[in-house]
């Protein structure tokens, strides 16, 4: 084997190999966001039955908004858990979907099916899904009921997160 060939494939895998034994201290769902303390981007969007829903008219009570899509393995595995939610924390909390990059007539069926645990709200063009810089789905945001975001989860919600969530908010 010719030992320049070792040398330089050496050289190039040890630190790759040293980078990635890093990075697997740090859970990559936890994203400091730069929106967490700030007022949460008001919005006016309609939901699947065309009624309109504005962020802003929700002060008082806590909210929280899921960005979600039928085509997110995950959105579909923590669908019954906001489901349940959004059941237990009727008339103290918010529960708002935020449809990201999908149809909502695929929408529309997906809740036929499985029911809905609040409002899932057209997003035309991803512009509240921009504001909230929104990488992919799902990402939940808990905004408390001065309208300020106290928290933000990428990925699936695990149960105990979102009830430290809510009852941080409530």
């Amino acid at each position: 084997m010719n030992k320049k060939v070792l040398l330089i494939g050496v050289l190039l895998i040890v630190p790759l190999v040293g980078l990635l034994a890093v990075s697997f201290r740090f859970d990559p769902k936890i994203v400091e966001s730069p929106l967490i303390g700030k007022p949460a981007p008001d919005f006016t969007l309609q939901d699947l039955d065309g009624n309109v829903v504005k962020l802003s008219q929700l002060r008082g009570t806590p909210v929280v908004i899921n960005f979600w899509s039928t085509w997110c393995p995950p959105c579909i595995q923590e669908h019954p858990l906001l489901e349940s939610a959004s059941d237990h924390y009727r008339g103290r909390a918010h529960f708002l979907g935020v449809i990201y990059q999908d149809d909502p007539a695929v929408i529309s069926r997906f809740l036929d099916e499985r029911g809905a645990w609040g409002p899932s709200l057209v997003d035309p063009e991803n512009r509240v899904a921009i504001a909230y810089g929104v990488f992919g789905p799902p990402e939940t945001f808990f905004i408390d009921g001065e309208g300020i975001i106290a928290d933000k989860v990428i990925g699936g919600l695990h149960p105990q997160v979102l009830r430290e969530a809510l009852a941080a908010l409530l």
